[in-house]
């Protein structure tokens, strides 16, 4: 399975990347826990890396659509965008994908519920998936004052679920189409949070971003919203292909 490169490549690229895919920009990797449990995710790392020189870090969160086991279909969204504006920032970076196995999510919780509490406990994948970002962030050169978490849909839950539990971690999160609990929003009012749904979504109840927006600005957060009038739930797509917002993700520091 061979993805196409179907977004619209930044001018300051050459031809040759342009045309490279995700696929062929990213390694399959196979991340096992001590315990033996095994998470397929996709290693975006900039070659070379200069000595002394520590990177940003990018986990994304997939959607629903793209679960399984080929290592492959989590780069559908999000990631290309996101390796080619680190390519055209000249701000190179390392790129976790991880990908949920099938009938699994990464927060165990309904997606058209109107609110939910957040778990007592993180679901299998999303304990793999920050075990493996630990993982990384000690064993490549890895920037730890420069660890963002992005992700759409399932994976717009699984960011907020991600910071909700470990804000410590990151220095600033894009959740796009999701939901958290908003009785977490105090642990979240000084990471910078971007957040992007549209008014028309049909999958993932609007009020769900509405409302962690509300919850964060009456702790005193500096969050920011972004709703598209009409949109459905595809927002990612053009979130992603806003260069500013990627500029703004990539500018935070912890």
């Amino acid at each position: 399975m061979k993805l196409i490169a179907a977004t619209v490549c930044a001018g300051t690229l050459t031809a040759s990347l342009c045309a490279q895919t995700a696929q062929e920009l990213t390694t399959p990797e196979v991340f096992q826990s001590p315990g033996g449990d095994t998470l397929n995710y996709r290693l975006y790392l900039p070659k070379p890396v200069s000595a002394g020189k520590r990177l940003p870090v990018v986990l994304f969160f997939h959607g629903a659509g793209e679960r399984g086991t080929n290592n492959v279909s989590q780069l559908v969204h999000g990631v290309l965008p996101i390796i080619r504006h680190t390519m055209a920032a000249n701000d190179p970076a390392i790129v976790l994908a991880p990908q949920c196995p099938s009938g699994m999510q990464w927060v165990d919780v309904p997606w058209g519920a109107k609110r939910h509490a957040l778990p007592p406990k993180p679901s299998r994948p999303m304990e793999l998936a920050l075990a493996l970002l630990r993982d990384k962030l000690s064993t490549l050169p890895a920037d730890p004052a420069r660890v963002y978490v992005t992700g759409i849909s399932m994976g717009g839950y699984g960011t907020w679920d991600a910071i909700q539990r470990h804000p410590e971690l990151f220095a600033a999160a894009i959740p796009i189409c999701g939901g958290g609990d908003t009785a977490c929003a105090p642990t979240l009012k000084t990471l910078p949070i971007w957040i992007f749904h549209g008014d028309k979504d049909g999958a993932v109840p609007v009020e769900r971003s509405r409302d962690m927006f509300q919850a964060l600005q009456a702790c005193g957060s500096k969050a920011q919203y972004r709703e598209y009038p009409g949109a459905g739930h595809d927002v990612w797509t053009r979130t992603y292909a806003d260069k500013d917002v990627l500029d703004w993700l990539f500018s935070q520091h912890r």
